[in-house]
This record gives structure tokens, sequence and C-alpha cells, in this order.
């Protein structure tokens, strides 16, 4: 879901060769959940392969990841772990409304309402443990480092930026700011064109970076206040947030009361919207869990794990996968084994 964040953040506009030469560190989940939600067929439902296996997410992490790297990015991919207490509730929600999706598309399919089996398909994306297993393997395959995060996977990857590990996160959701990385990137997996609708048109997607002291700075607020203006629009520990306060309103609020959050909370009421504390929100933020030892290396491209894992698991065609790894041929032959030393 992620915090809503898009209409007071300050983005600036950017291409995938600016990041060229450096290191992003990429919401494993957030980058998956995004191709199960696109990459489908005419009629809404996912890609799969000859034994009905879903492979959409494999087809949008190989091939992103090919691009990216053939731009001279360096990636590190993290998952998430264990979910909080305070997110089971969201989790529940979540699950509710994609079986209400699931409803609606069978409905549309009944009828042959190919506009509305799309619009309910997508809606009704799960991403499964098997799929994040999968994913991690074709990563495995690919060379590029996993980390395993043992809650949740932006607060991980902040954290990693922050230790100069990564340039940027790179997540759709403005979550990780929440969590304090320095930067984040966004349109990494979409860039390119996107439909507008139901109209024909189409809205070109740039790749954006968000500078997380340059908006602190604009917003007038520091990074509790962040926090604090997030709880009130809703994160995934209290999704909704405070009903009839928007971004905008609650930048204000946050203004107006400063660092006392106690009187912030209590003028917006929050005991009538949640059963339990702001403390306790507030506190998960600011203290969820990281690994803090890990490490991290860039190995070789395995060709025929690859190959095998694509093709002849999952039916991909040879000629495209050996066309994706073809560029990388010349580079993989001198690749040497690189660490945290090398950067």
């Amino acid at each position: 879901m992620g915090v809503a964040f898009k209409d007071i953040i300050i983005h600036e506009e950017t291409s995938l060769d600016f990041f060229s030469g450096k290191t992003l560190v990429m919401d494993g989940n957030n980058v998956l959940y995004q191709f199960l939600t696109t990459i489908r067929g005419r009629d809404g439902n996912l890609l799969m392969d000859s034994k009905g296996n879903v492979t959409s997410h494999l087809m949008g992490l190989f091939t992103r990841s090919t691009n990216l790297l053939d731009k001279g990015i360096k990636l590190v991919f993290v998952f998430d772990g264990k979910a909080p207490e305070l997110k089971y509730k969201t989790i529940q929600a979540r699950v509710a409304l994609k079986l209400e999706a699931e409803k609606k598309f069978l409905e549309a399919k009944s009828i042959e309402d190919e506009e509305a089996m799309k619009k309910y398909a997508s809606r009704s994306s799960r991403l499964t443990q098997d799929m994040v297993i999968e994913a991690k393997k074709l990563l495995e395959y690919l060379g590029i480092p996993v980390i395993q995060a043992p809650s949740e996977g932006e607060a991980q990857a902040a954290y990693m930026v922050r230790k100069g590990v990564g340039f940027a996160v790179g997540s759709q959701d403005y979550d990780s700011l929440l969590h304090g990385t320095p930067k984040l990137a966004r349109n990494l997996s979409i860039a390119g064109k996107r439909k507008k609708g139901r109209t024909i048109g189409y809205d070109v997607v740039k790749p954006e970076l968000i500078d997380l002291a340059a908006n602190l700075n604009g917003l007038g607020v520091d990074q509790n206040q962040l926090i604090a203006l997030a709880m009130m629009i809703g994160t995934d520990y209290n999704p909704g947030g405070i009903k009839g306060i928007g971004p905008k309103n609650a930048l204000k609020l946050v203004k107006h009361h400063g660092t006392d959050f106690e009187g912030l909370f209590r003028e917006v009421k929050w005991e009538t919207f949640f059963d339990f504390s702001w403390h306790d929100v507030y506190d998960l933020i600011k203290h969820l869990p990281v690994e803090e030892h890990y490490k991290i290396e860039w190995n070789g491209m395995q060709r025929e794990k690859l190959i095998n894992l694509l093709v002849d698991e999952h039916d991909f065609s040879l000629e495209r996968v050996e066309s994706s790894l073809g560029k990388f041929k010349k580079e993989d032959s001198r690749k040497r084994q690189k660490s945290l030393t090398d950067f």
C-alpha cells in the first residue's frame, strides 16, 4: 500500500543513465508485486507456463534486471522477513480485497468483459512464498546479491543506503523515507510508457529521484515529524489514517504542533480511529529490526542455470533469453568476484 506522500513530495525526473555506476538497493517484494500487477495477458490473466505456473514475476524480474545491469547499474535486492504484529490487520484487509477482486474478475469473465477482467485481475495479485523463492534463485543466477531482512524490507534497504552500501533505495513506495533513506529512486521497473486509463493515449514514465534532506527542508519538518505526518494520512500499521486529513492538512498540523506529538494526536482524536496507541506505530517505525551483518558479493552470471530455470522449467524463449544475456558475454568472461571493499 505505502504511505500517500505523492502530493507533497518533491522529486526530480532523471534517466536510467543517471544511475550508471551506482548501486541501488531494491525493495524485492515491491518490485515483484509490480510485475504481478502489470505483466498480464489481454484478458488480465497472469502469464503462465505450460504447467500452469505463474511466470509474470520472472519475466519482469529477468527483463528489468538485465536492462538495469546493461546500463551499468549495480543491484542488491532485499526481501521482507516477518511482518510486525501491527501489520497483520492490514494484511487481512488486503486479502479480503483481493478475494473480492477475484470474485468480480470471475463475474466479468463470465460475460467476457475484457476491460473489467483486466481491472479486477490486477487488483487480485498475490505474491506467494514460492514466487519469492524462485525470484531469489533467478537473482542468484544473474550474480545479483540478495539480502533477507528480519522484518520490513524497506527498513533494511534504507539502513543499507544510510550505511553507504548503495546510492538509493529502489521502490515505488515512499515508506523507506520514513526509515531514513537519504535517497529514493522510483519508476525503475516501469520506466517507459504507461497507458492512460481507458484512453488510447500513454503517459511517459521517467525514473524519479527523491532526496530526503531536500524534502525535509522543503516541507519544514524533521525526520520524526515526517513519521507523525505519515501516521495521520495512514501507514501499513494504521491504514486509512485519520479520517478527513490528507497530506497537506497533516503537514499544517505537524508544523503547528512542532514536536508536541501528544498534543497533535490528541487534537486529531487518534483514539477514535484506532484501538492502539500512536506510540505503538511511531516506535515501531523508528525501531524496526534490521540485519546489521550481511555479506554482499557480485558474482558472475550462471548462464546454464539461468537457461534451465527460464527455458527448461518455465518455457521462456531460448532466443530471447540468449539475446538478453548475450550483451553480458564479454563482461562475464572477465568478471571477478567483488565485495564491499570494491566500493
